[in-house]
């Protein structure tokens, strides 16, 4: 394994800064992932980042991910909802999953009250806007310390 995180975006987080900025906040997608990026080179960890609004793209990434990370970051957006495929890949890879969202997702309509992604994440963080990114990476970080510190793996 090489180690690191793995950003991943789902459907329409690419406009984000200019969609619903009332729920979503006025940051963008790449404002957040060079605030992540900056958090990860202080912290000495590799992190990359893929968004799509392609759900059998975001397959095929989670499964190429399979013996590059430690750990993945994944909102899904509204495929965290409905989507069994996402829910097999991230399964079948066996890695650790932290699940985002920027809104809380169970203050919204009840189709959002449910994902498929949670019952197998080790967590998830929502509600927070872009602050649930940062939030995320840092659970992110802890989770693979214990980790290697109980595997006696170095960074």
């Amino acid at each position: 394994m090489s180690g690191g995180i793995l950003v991943i975006n789902g459907p329409n987080l690419n406009l984000l800064g200019q969609r619903e900025p009332s729920l979503y906040g006025t940051r963008s997608l790449a404002e957040i992932n060079q605030e992540l990026e900056s958090m990860a080179a202080t912290a000495g960890v590799r992190i990359d980042f893929f968004q799509s609004n392609h759900e059998g793209e975001l397959v095929d990434r989670i499964q190429q991910a399979r013996e590059d990370y430690e750990l993945i970051i994944i909102n899904a957006g509204a495929l965290s909802h409905y989507s069994i495929a996402l829910h097999d890949a991230l399964r079948t890879v066996n890695i650790p999953v932290i699940e985002v969202h920027l809104s809380n997702i169970y203050a919204r309509e009840e189709f959002r009250h449910y994902s498929l992604i949670s019952p197998i994440a080790q967590g998830g963080i929502f509600g927070f806007g872009a602050l649930s990114y940062r939030l995320a990476f840092l659970a992110a970080c802890e989770f693979i310390k214990e980790v290697r510190s109980k595997t006696g793996v170095r960074s």
